[in-house]
């Protein structure tokens, strides 16, 4: 028996550490530590809910579109209002914008680092990486020879940053697996990827205002006035992303399963899935039925158990639990009726050890995240992910039920991706079909047929939303104009989540546990198990600096329940 620890986890938003215990060459115990605040709860009070629509972006960098897409439906539930069909299209085209961003990030330069080493594509023939895309029906801009001179100059240069000292000589030199046709293939991929990402930034800003932290959706609709030029570019950058999208990311996971086909045989996890949905549907309004929205979501909202059994979230059923956090007490909250208070006290793994909370479903942990979108849009029936993912089943020779995996979470968010580069297609044909008649034009809010103006000042209303890391909450409660409470619950705070009153383990604990591990110092299948949640504590946590002596206070019930 031996400690093994990753601290601190690299390549993922914000600060991270797992400490394992090893039992004869695998995990047996797992703790999952957040190491900062997170305080955002406190920061929006007392201002109106159109400021909170832009502040809580500022909790990520690569996700602050879901955060305002989040804040600005509690906005519109409190106040009463329900948006503009436009205005629908226009947050679904942000909001997927976003979702390619941060899932080709996350696939390529993230994650894939787990599984591709570039350094081994100097050893690679050049026309065999280009057979290599035309058996896997990939395709690739990319010059081989050139890129190999260009790797070439870096290994030499001898300033190799991640790559030198990291986890490439991880169980004696035999982890990373890829032969070096396909390095090379996927490396220049790699860098095309960063191409692409800044083509989805620019239609988020373009239609957003800027991005990160877009400034054109509030609660009651959206800023962006359209025009010919600005149509015309969002067309011609939804088309290039869906290209290169659709000729490399299925293709490439697919690239990895041979080689590492034990990643689909650990990583499960608790088992037991959350979503609820995101991009919303063409039948609007939906009369107040919140369920009936969710549901009809183009990806759907679910709630999964370990049979795969779905059924409609239910707001009641979430709770929040904080004895094992850095928090004032040990109680379980209802949810909407949080409390964050912080209190530190010293990291104990028998005690408290983590800045995250543990939210639970009905009583139990629940993973979020793309794998939960996919499994609930598959149950729900929804034809293009039906079909890709009974595909990507028959390639691989897996059931269902296996794809919950380290690798298997690689492979179906790429499905998704796939899927949202489609939709933006669609929904940009919808938008400029929709504008055809419309005083698009109109910059006052009086005219602008992209807001709708609040029915009342007081009132309550949580956004079920999904950032590309999985289920996304914010509630708020709303007096004359002004938040009074609020309370955010996000992907990662799912997925990183401490052992429950009862001692059950959060999600990526478990998940861990049964991982092989063949070098305590560097244990490279745990890394890549927890990459595959593609954590984002900056999401889950936040920053305090007690040396300045600035706080904050919150209101620990504003909803007067006891």
């Amino acid at each position: 028996m031996a400690r093994s620890v990753i601290d601190p986890i690299t390549r993922i938003e914000g600060h991270l550490r797992v400490e394992m215990e090893v039992t004869d060459g695998v995990v047996s115990d797992a703790w999952v530590s957040g190491g900062c605040f997170r305080g955002m709860e406190m920061v929006v009070e007392d201002r109106t809910p159109e400021d909170a629509a832009h502040i809580v972006q500022r909790i990520c960098g690569v996700c602050p579109v879901s955060h305002g897409h989040a804040a600005a439906i509690a906005g519109d539930k409190a106040y009463g209002i329900t948006i503009p069909n436009r205005a629908r299209i226009i947050r679904n085209l942000i909001e997927g914008a976003q979702f390619l961003h941060s899932h080709i990030l996350w696939m390529y330069n993230l994650a894939g680092l787990d599984y591709v080493n570039p350094l081994n594509a100097l050893k690679a023939k050049p026309a065999d990486a280009w057979d290599l895309a035309q058996e896997l029906g990939s395709s690739t801009n990319t010059d081989f020879k050139g890129l190999q001179q260009r790797l070439k100059k870096f290994a030499e240069n001898g300033q190799l940053s991640i790559f030198s000292g990291n986890w490439f000589d991880a169980d004696g030199g035999t982890a990373y697996k890829l032969d070096p046709a396909a390095d090379l293939l996927l490396t220049a991929h790699y860098l095309e990827a960063l191409q692409m990402q800044s083509k989805a930034s620019e239609i988020a800003g373009l239609l957003g205002g800027k991005m990160p932290h877009i400034t054109g959706v509030t609660p009651g609709g959206t800023f962006f006035v359209p025009t010919e030029e600005k149509l015309d570019d969002l067309k011609m950058l939804i088309k290039d992303l869906k290209e290169w999208v659709e000729s490399t990311m299925i293709q490439d996971t697919l690239a990895l399963v041979g080689p590492y086909k034990d990643a689909l045989k650990f990583g499960k996890g608790c088992g037991r899935y959350i979503a609820w949905g995101v991009f919303e549907g063409k039948d609007w309004p939906y009369d107040d039925d919140y369920v009936k929205q969710m549901a009809n979501r183009y990806m759907p909202s679910g709630v999964l158990d370990e049979n795969l059994n779905l059924t409609d979230p239910d707001e009641s059923l979430i709770t929040e639990y904080m004895g094992r956090s850095w928090y004032k007490g040990s109680e379980t909250y209802q949810s909407p009726y949080f409390v964050t208070e912080p209190e530190f006290t010293e990291y104990n793994v028998e005690d408290r050890y983590t800045w995250v909370k543990r939210p639970e479903y009905n009583g139990k942990s629940m993973e979020a995240g793309s794998m939960s979108r996919i499994l609930a849009a598959y149950v729900r029936g929804v034809p293009f992910i039906k079909t890709q993912v009974d595909a990507f089943l028959k390639k691989t020779g897996l059931k269902l039920t296996d794809v919950p995996s380290t690798l298997g979470r690689t492979g179906v968010r790429q499905i998704e991706t796939v899927y949202i580069a489609n939709l933006m297609e669609q929904w940009c044909d919808e938008l400029i079909e929709a504008l055809a008649g419309g005083d698009a034009e109109s910059l006052t809010k009086e005219a602008n047929p992209y807001y709708s103006e609040p029915k009342r000042l007081d009132g309550s209303g949580t956004g079920f939303w999904e950032a590309p890391r999985g289920a996304l909450y914010h509630s708020e409660k709303v007096e004359g104009g002004k938040i009074k409470g609020y309370q955010i619950i996000i992907p990662s705070t799912w997925n990183l989540a401490p052992r429950g009153a009862n001692g059950e383990m959060g999600p990526l604990e478990e998940a861990l546990v049964g991982v092989p591990v063949e070098t305590i110092e560097k244990p490279i299948n745990a890394l890549r198990t927890v990459h595959s949640f593609d954590p984002c504590t900056a999401c889950a946590v936040h920053v305090t600096e007690p040396k300045t002596g600035k706080t904050f206070k919150t209101v620990t019930n504003p909803w007067g329940v006891k």
